[in-house]
């Protein structure tokens, strides 16, 4: 054994030696630091091994390499075969070193990209949460399933997107088995992206694309956020099918909402307007159904009618007043020359009265003065 390792030895010595006398196109073919190569284990010891790597002589795996390999190598006998990748060509013994652990690496992702290339699904475990999403392991390959490419079925239904209560319902998933496919990889960044939603995409759009804007659906509430509703409504393709579709807060009803569930409720059976179609994503409407009440606010009201409501809110630019029939007004900070001096004047959910002193009702719009006591 001794002779045949002195042999590989001195034959990779005498390679190194003449490489320098060839030229680059020469060499194409001679393997560099960085390439996976295939040897056979002819000597096994505590704490080297050592392979025929055929012409290039004799590789070993020892030191720090030795023990990051752990596992990988108690199983392996005399006479297996096995690809490491090459770390140093010639080292003080004139081996090849090698590498078990980077080269199984490198074997990962060159998977992991055949994967991508053939868009398959596969099932993972999750093994972690963050605030961000799911994080589970392909190949010992970190692999990051943001919240946004959860499928509808998953999405953590927070009210007000309270981050520390999505993290609660994201943990919930933690050992459970989900099917995803890799949407973005990148080896050298060590990135590797899955999405559970990206196939389930290609049949929504494909149902979706039978529907136009203009198109009225019947379905249930099947989750109130803080901006709105989703709403699933069943499809011609199969009883099964579904499309979730969003009717945002300000798309259920011509008043101001406060909250969506003042306006629907989850379980709740309603018709709703297709207003737009976006790829997989579909939003609708309910007060597109409902009697605009500023088709008669002209006829109702004029500029200098004295009117009376409640101020809801505050912002930077004025307070909105909550006017007869729910419909909403603005009365701007430029009445009062500060944000700080409005919020000295009038109080929230106190009642006013107000003169109109702008009324547009095609933009659904009614500007605001307040009322002099002594007026």
């Amino acid at each position: 054994m001794e002779e045949t390792l002195k042999t590989k030895k001195e034959g990779t010595r005498q390679k190194i030696e003449i490489i320098g006398s060839f030229s680059k196109s020469q060499l194409i073919s001679f393997p560099s630091i960085g390439e996976v190569v295939e040897g056979k284990l002819i000597e096994k010891n505590a704490k080297t091994l050592f392979f025929d790597l055929g012409t290039l002589g004799v590789g070993t795996i020892s030191g720090k390499e030795y023990q990051r390999a752990g596992q990988d190598i108690k199983e392996l006998k005399i006479g297996d075969s096995i690809f490491s990748k090459i770390i140093n060509l010639d080292d003080e013994d004139g081996y090849v070193e090698l590498s078990l652990k980077e080269a199984g690496k490198d074997m990962n992702w060159a998977k992991l990209q055949e994967k991508v290339e053939n868009k398959e699904l596969m099932d993972v475990k999750i093994v972690e949460a963050n605030r961000g999403g799911l994080i589970a392991k392909i190949y010992e390959v970190p692999a990051f399933l943001p919240v946004s490419q959860l499928s509808t079925d998953h999405y953590p239904r927070v009210k007000d997107g309270d981050k520390e209560k999505i993290l609660e319902e994201l943990k919930k998933f933690i050992g459970q088995t989900l099917q995803v496919q890799i949407i973005d990889i990148n080896p050298s960044e060590e990135k590797l992206i899955i999405s559970e939603k990206a196939e389930t995409q290609k049949k929504i759009k494909e149902i979706i694309s039978k529907y136009q804007v203009g198109d009225v659906v019947e379905g249930e509430i099947g989750g109130i956020v803080d901006f709105g509703a989703f709403i699933k409504f069943p499809t011609d393709v199969a009883e099964e099918e579904k499309i979730e579709g969003l009717i945002h807060i300000s798309e259920l009803d011509y008043k101001l909402v406060k909250s969506p569930q003042d306006i629907v409720k989850v379980g709740e059976t309603v018709k709703a307007k297709i207003i737009d179609i976006n790829s997989d994503r579909v939003s609708l409407s309910l007060k597109a159904l409902k009697d605009d009440p500023w088709k008669l606010i002209g006829e109702k009201y004029k500029k200098g009618d004295e009117i009376t409501g409640q101020v809801i809110k505050f912002n930077p630019f004025g307070a909105f007043v909550e006017l007869p029939d729910g419909l909403q007004g603005l009365l701007h900070v430029s009445e009062f020359g500060s944000e700080k001096k409005m919020k000295e004047l009038i109080d929230i959910k106190k009642e006013y009265k107000f003169k109109i002193i702008l009324i547009d009702p095609e933009d659904h719009k009614i500007a605001l003065g307040l009322q002099n006591e002594t007026e």
